[in-house]
């Protein structure tokens, strides 16, 4: 059976990044962003060619779905509420419901999970990756539960700062 995990950047280094897929099993990390690139010497390791070699030496395949990435126009309605609530990307909790309306509509709805999803190894986990630390904050999150609910695939988010995979079941937590 077909199992997803989703990840962000936000509150890993490099080694504990590599360690939650290893432990989860991770077969394959979907990239979900549309700039591959994070900011921040931090967070450098999670910059598309230095990321796409450490899975490569960790076993893990690599692929970029930039057609399931937000546009630049959803990412700056997302920013428009964080600066109107008073947060940061880093420390956002929740997207704004225009966001997930918007990005449901224009880039979940038409993209063909079906084609992904045969895609997807079997029997395996795949992670689906972005930057931000809390799943409910970023998009990977509204894929995770079409994916759920649609094909049925089980759904455990990993957060930093807690030990191991924190939620499985019918959907993310």
């Amino acid at each position: 059976m077909r199992r997803i995990v989703t990840i962000g950047v936000y509150g890993f280094t490099a080694g504990a990044f590599l360690e939650e897929l290893a432990c989860g099993g991770v077969a394959l990390l979907l990239d979900l962003r549309q700039r591959r690139g994070v900011r921040g010497a931090e967070y450098a390791w999670a910059n598309a060619a230095r990321l796409q070699r450490a899975l490569a030496a960790a076993g893990v395949g690599y692929r970029h779905v930039k057609g399931l990435a937000p546009t630049t126009e959803l990412r700056r309605l997302q920013y428009r509420e964080d600066d109107r609530q008073g947060v940061g990307k880093r420390n956002r909790i929740a997207l704004a419901p225009e966001y997930i309306e918007r990005y449901t509509r224009e880039i979940l709805a038409p993209f063909d999970l079906g084609a992904l999803v045969t895609e997807l190894p079997s029997g395996s986990v795949t992670a689906l990756f972005c930057v931000e630390g809390n799943p409910e904050a970023c998009h990977r999150s509204l894929v995770a539960e079409r994916l759920c609910a649609e094909y049925g695939m089980p759904v455990t988010d990993i957060r930093p700062g807690r030990p191991g995979p924190v939620a499985e079941a019918g959907g993310p937590v």
